[in-house]
């Protein structure tokens, strides 16, 4: 192995466990097996793009619009220790999502019961004196739309290959069922569903004070100075993608043009080196 191909390794793994807290690539972890694919076709749009590093950029987008639901805000304040922990609900969260894309029926079948358990917990009263629980279909609607949104519009605007006609409401509709599972009722199953759903639910949306302390801890959060770099574009790719009014609630804004001009290019750049640095070594791909 060259000295180059030792140093991607190695900032492969680094970069695999700030992202998952895993070493082993997802296909290792989850090998694929035609007898038992999981909840999701091996062919299908939601393995394509959940393998895609434009995940990150998504993930952060979903956490981000998330604080704006106040009930699922409150719940998230009062029984996470992101302060203390703050990678701690990323790795969870990326393992959820691994474990139902890609492993096996047992595996996704674990993973939703692992958060069902914890969900059952989750719950009290929030500022505005209104009882929550994370079981609350409508809470785990809303955590499920934003996913699902949040993770189809980063794929589109910085995903490695572009979809198909008819690929956006193929993948709302395969996610629909791990809604389901997880207890959202009715779940959108096209995009123009999915669009409805926010329409519906828009009022009942605001930046608590709650909210914009877990977005200034999201945006700049304790990361060394080498990372620190690499995160800020991807706080600035995420908050690119957020609606208008979801970044004037949160008092987030990018300077005109800066989007197109200055995040689009860079976001691209940073995903293709840590594609570079994560895709398998030379032996192995060599077979």
């Amino acid at each position: 192995m060259s000295s180059l191909e030792q140093v991607r390794v190695g900032l492969g793994r680094s970069v695999r466990r700030f992202l998952s807290g895993q070493d082993r690539p997802p296909a290792d972890r989850f090998p694929a097996d035609p007898d038992d694919p999981g909840l999701f076709p091996l062919d299908g749009v939601t393995r394509r793009i959940h393998g895609d590093l434009s995940m990150v950029v998504g993930g952060l987008r979903a956490v981000l619009i998330q604080t704006l639901h106040p009930l699922a805000m409150a719940g998230v304040a009062e029984h996470s220790d992101y302060h203390d922990d703050p990678w701690g609900r990323l790795h969870r969260t990326g393992r959820f999502l691994g474990e139902t894309t890609f492993g096996s029926r047992r595996q996704a079948e674990a993973a939703i019961d692992r958060v069902h358990r914890i969900h059952a917990k989750v719950r009290g009263v929030a500022a505005d004196g209104r009882s929550y629980s994370a079981a609350d279909p409508e809470l785990v609607l809303w955590v499920h739309a934003t996913e699902v949104h949040s993770f189809l519009v980063a794929y589109e605007r910085h995903g490695r290959l572009s979809l198909g006609p008819g690929d956006d409401d193929a993948y709302v509709e395969e996610m629909a069922a791990l809604g389901e599972r997880m207890g959202a009722v009715d779940p959108p199953r096209s995009r123009a569903e999915l669009r409805a759903y926010f329409e519906r639910v828009r009022p009942e949306l605001g930046a608590t004070d709650q909210a914009r302390d877990a977005v200034r801890f999201l945006l700049w959060p304790p990361v060394s100075p080498a990372v620190r770099p690499a995160y800020m574009v991807v706080n600035a790719a995420a908050v690119g993608l957020l609606p208008g009014f979801a970044r004037r609630e949160l008092l987030l804004a990018l300077p005109p043009a800066t989007e197109p001009l200055v995040v689009r290019p860079a976001t691209t750049v940073l995903l293709r080196l840590l594609g570079w640095t994560l895709a398998p070594p030379e032996s192995a791909s060599r077979g």
